[in-house]
């Protein structure tokens, strides 16, 4: 009598056993992007109201990264960056084969890699900050690089916006679609105000992050695709 050994097979993964790996990743992707608008701004509030000389109606919050305590903001700024870009790639997850799918959360994470630049390449001093600045702000090339990288962050912020509309009609949730769609022109006229206000450029820069975060946590109580 002969016997026939075979070799133990070890069973593959099933595709639940991928999804239940991966939806308590996705949830922590989304709640990183959920955070981010929260956790900036009012890092930068907290730093406004206790820097020597900073005054919310004539500097602007990356400013803050300047001067001794400025590593403070500059780490707010790493750590924002990181946590949309996390955020992107749980929209990318919550969205699955939706419509906005692609662009929403390539939107979203090239807002959040503008941080990143805005921390690697500070604001130029100015309007008295910090403290023993001169009043001009005299233009310097990192400033230059600061300022073009956040003007393309905050409009890939804006077309985030209007893309991820998309996916809030779908769902039927048609006042969140048309809110998502005014917001961005409601940060679009802050930016152009900034000129003459500063205060304008920082309400509209920060409805913008809320808002971010707002649709994000929306977005996420639908059913989730892994």
């Amino acid at each position: 009598m002969t016997e026939t050994l075979t070799t133990p097979r070890t069973a593959a993964p099933s595709s639940s056993s991928f999804r239940a790996a991966a939806v308590p990743a996705t949830r922590w992707a989304v709640a990183g992007g959920v955070a981010a608008g929260p956790v900036f701004l009012a890092a930068g509030l907290v730093q406004g109201l206790t820097r020597d000389g900073f005054d919310f109606t004539r500097n602007a919050i990356s400013q803050l990264a300047l001067g001794e305590a400025g590593g403070v903001q500059t780490a707010n700024f790493l750590l924002t960056g990181a946590l949309l870009l996390a955020g992107a790639a749980g929209l990318r997850r919550v969205l699955g084969g939706g419509p906005g799918r692609t662009w929403g959360p390539a939107l979203v994470g090239a807002f959040g890699a503008s941080f990143w630049l805005a921390a690697a390449f500070p604001a130029d001093a100015g309007a008295g900050f910090p403290a023993g600045a001169p009043e001009a702000t005299v233009m310097s090339g990192h400033g230059a690089v600061h300022m073009f990288g956040g003007m393309i962050g905050y409009l890939a912020l804006c077309a985030a916006l209007f893309v991820l509309a998309r996916p809030l009609a779908a769902q039927g949730l048609r006042g969140w679609a048309a809110a998502t769609r005014v917001v961005p022109l409601l940060v679009l006229a802050g930016f152009t105000a900034s000129a003459a206000s500063v205060t304008a450029f920082t309400a509209g820069a920060g409805l913008g992050l809320l808002w971010l975060s707002a649709v994000t946590a929306r977005l996420a109580t639908g059913p989730a695709t892994v």
